[in-house]
């Protein structure tokens, strides 16, 4: 099975259904709320964003938009490009990254090794950590020509959609894993539809043979192996580490004989290192509910 419709950035329902669920909350800051989905609305390919074009992609009103983007300008987390009379992010936003990459060293570690590695095979190897339905970019390396998909940290990607969301979900433990595939399924219908059945092939792949494949299916010119990585039970969060590389570089079964094993071996020596055990991988599969979602 292979799937190549694009994941288009369209108004976010997540953004809805948060606000909608908090709204009996006292204790919940709603204006704080909508100041950080109006920055959030910055994705890949929006680096410049009217009041319109967030309201938009938030659902948030645009009077209500235009008083926060105003304010976020005031404080440096957003400017005002004059020409075009729409906003950016701001440096200040920038600092906000810092502070969460610092508190990740393994990754200064891992990089020599997964430089390594990109060069070898002419692609990219990059460490994902996941975020709710993406996986988020925490460390990249790549080699000359990589293709149409040029990673770099704090990007995300789909996690039912690629190799490396399916890889970091798998180590999830069961009680989390039951609650985060019933988020996937009420988030993008449509999304889900098409990849649940990739989504939980593949994490039936890393539980036997240590790392799974996305063969075009999230970008149809390149094909990527996947492994957990580790995780960190004090804060929930999970990692995996991935390797994409363009479909015309591949030999016939290379990438699950050759690259697929090298990249779980590259996950296992980035563990030996920061003394890290192996993270433990439980088969699954859709609740019926789930799987009737699914159609």
């Amino acid at each position: 099975m292979s799937v190549s419709r694009p994941l288009p950035i369209s108004r976010d329902r997540a953004v809805e259904t948060m606000l909608a669920d908090s709204a009996s909350d006292a204790a919940f800051a709603t204006t704080l709320a909508k100041g950080l989905f109006v920055l959030e609305a910055f994705g890949t390919g929006s680096a410049v964003l009217g009041n319109m074009d967030i309201s938009v992609r938030t659902g948030i009103p645009r009077p209500t938009v235009a008083r926060l983007t105003h304010t976020l300008t005031e404080l440096g987390y957003l400017s005002f490009d004059q020409a075009l009379a729409k906003y950016r992010l701001g440096i200040r936003a920038l600092r906000m990254a810092h502070p969460l990459l610092a508190d990740m060293p393994f990754r200064q570690i891992a990089r020599p090794l997964m430089q390594d590695l990109a060069a070898s095979v002419r692609g990219t190897v990059s460490i994902g950590l996941l975020d709710g339905s993406a996986v988020v970019y925490v460390e990249t390396a790549r080699s000359g020509d990589v293709g149409p998909h040029v990673p770099d940290i704090g990007m995300p990607i789909s996690v039912v959609a690629t190799a490396m969301g399916r890889a970091a979900s798998a180590i999830l433990p069961p009680g989390a894993a039951a609650r985060f595939d019933a988020q996937l399924a009420a988030g993008d219908a449509e999304q889900w539809s098409d990849f649940s059945a990739l989504y939980f092939g593949g994490i039936t792949q890393c539980a036997e043979r240590g790392f799974c494949t996305c063969i075009g299916e999230y970008m149809p010119a390149i094909h990527a192996v996947a492994a957990p990585l580790h995780y960190a039970a004090s804060s929930g969060r999970a990692f995996a580490i991935n390797c994409g590389i363009p479909a015309f570089r591949l030999q016939p079964g290379q990438l699950e004989a050759e690259i697929g094993p090298r990249i779980t071996a590259l996950a296992a020596s980035i563990r030996a290192l920061i003394n890290e055990a192996e993270p433990e991988i439980i088969r699954r599969a859709p609740e019926p509910a789930l799987a009737a979602e699914a159609g």
